[in-house]
């Protein structure tokens, strides 16, 4: 698959018919993979940092279960493509989960702005999450989403250090109603190294 495009385009999507052939090693794939780049951020937060292959995943999914063709390619192609690492970053999709639909609304309404807070740490550097721009996370009430997309955008330096793995990694958040950090494993670090130029 030319991951290297950083870009998913109609020519990489397979039929419905094919797709069914290869949907249950494909998913097996993916659930091993999330093992890797799935991490928790305390209690409440969970990451898990997209790629080429998830975003691919992602749209034969989507195609499977609504069959809207072309036209819905099109959409789908719009709505996952910016999410694929750009050779320079790390994509990652964040979610606050709390069962209780009460308790979660009541949660969320303390963390607005939250996406200013959420950073990748390597070693000596930090680098603050910049949000996908399709929506405004944060409602005027001050009640955050439950769903983050989010883009660390690295340095030359930075890439090098990752690169290296001589540093800790860490993804953190400081939201003062939420503070957690989790490490990045070895294995974490070096899936994620495939997303690098």
């Amino acid at each position: 698959m030319p991951r290297d495009s950083h870009v998913i385009t109609k020519d990489d999507i397979i039929s419905l018919a094919d797709y069914e052939l290869i949907r249950k090693e494909k998913r097996q794939e993916s659930i091993l993979r999330k093992k890797f780049r799935r991490l928790a951020i305390g209690p409440y937060a969970t990451i898990q940092f997209e790629s080429w292959e998830s975003m691919w995943l992602q749209i034969q999914e989507m195609l499977r279960i609504e069959k809207g063709g072309d036209e819905q390619l099109v959409d789908e192609l719009a709505a996952y493509n910016p999410m694929i690492p750009n050779g320079s970053e790390f994509t990652g999709t964040l979610m606050f989960e709390i069962d209780e639909e009460e308790r979660r609304t009541a949660f969320l309404k303390t963390l607005g702005g939250v996406d200013q807070h959420i950073h990748l740490v390597i070693g000596d550097h930090k680098v603050t999450a910049e949000p996908e721009q399709d929506i405004d996370r944060t409602r005027a009430d001050g009640k955050a989403s439950a769903v983050q997309f989010l883009h660390f955008e690295l340095t030359e330096e930075q890439v090098e250090i990752w690169k290296s793995g001589e540093a800790q990694m860490m993804i953190q958040i400081d939201h003062p109603n939420y503070g957690h950090a989790a490490i990045i494993s070895e294995e974490c670090r070096r899936d994620m190294t495939r997303d690098l130029d």
